[in-house]
């Protein structure tokens, strides 16, 4: 049994750092941290480690670690070519069967299109479940023209889904002493 912390983690998988896939995904695990009373840390920019997330680095090993041992994970990525990107693919990639048993993880999408709004059901969730995340929501998708007043687009999100991922997350494992 995976010893889970009572935290939340975002992974932004834009290789841009600071991008506004970043700012989106951390906003959205806020309100998630509110809502399920966790406590959100800082997040794991992948654009800060994309020349070193092939090779495995000291640093690429801890993100995988607090992805792995975090008790919700938000994942967020542009959509590139109707998928996510080759960055966060290669993250994802480190992990072994199962890394991420009972993580509960929220995909995130930005994309240029609404055409591509299903890039997260169709591509992303298939790949997190083989790693044995629980995905128990359907993909947070936005189009970059969303993204300046997203609000009303998360709350009605949070409104439909935030009772199903409370009920996903695990509970802390008790102390011993």
């Amino acid at each position: 049994m995976t010893a889970h912390t009572d935290g939340l983690v975002v992974v932004s998988g834009n290789p841009r750092p600071g991008s506004r896939t970043l700012g989106l995904a951390e906003e959205v695990g806020r309100r998630i941290a509110d809502q399920l009373g966790l406590t959100a840390t800082d997040p794991v920019d992948l654009a800060l480690l994309a020349p070193e997330v092939l090779t495995g680095s000291a640093a690429v090993s801890a993100a995988r670690h607090r992805v792995a041992t975090a008790r919700v994970v938000v994942v967020a990525t542009p959509v590139y070519k109707a998928s996510y990107t080759g960055l966060l693919k290669a993250f994802l990639d480190g992990y072994g069967p199962d890394a991420l048993a009972d993580v509960v993880v929220v995909p995130v999408v930005v994309s240029a299109s609404p055409a591509h709004a299903l890039a997260g059901e169709v591509h992303l969730r298939p790949v997190l479940v083989e790693l044995g995340a629980v995905v128990p929501a359907r993909t947070f998708a936005v189009t970059e023209g969303q993204l300046a007043d997203v609000g009303p687009l998360l709350e009605a999100w949070l409104e439909r889904w935030v009772a199903t991922l409370g009920r996903a997350v695990p509970a802390p494992l008790p102390h011993s002493g």
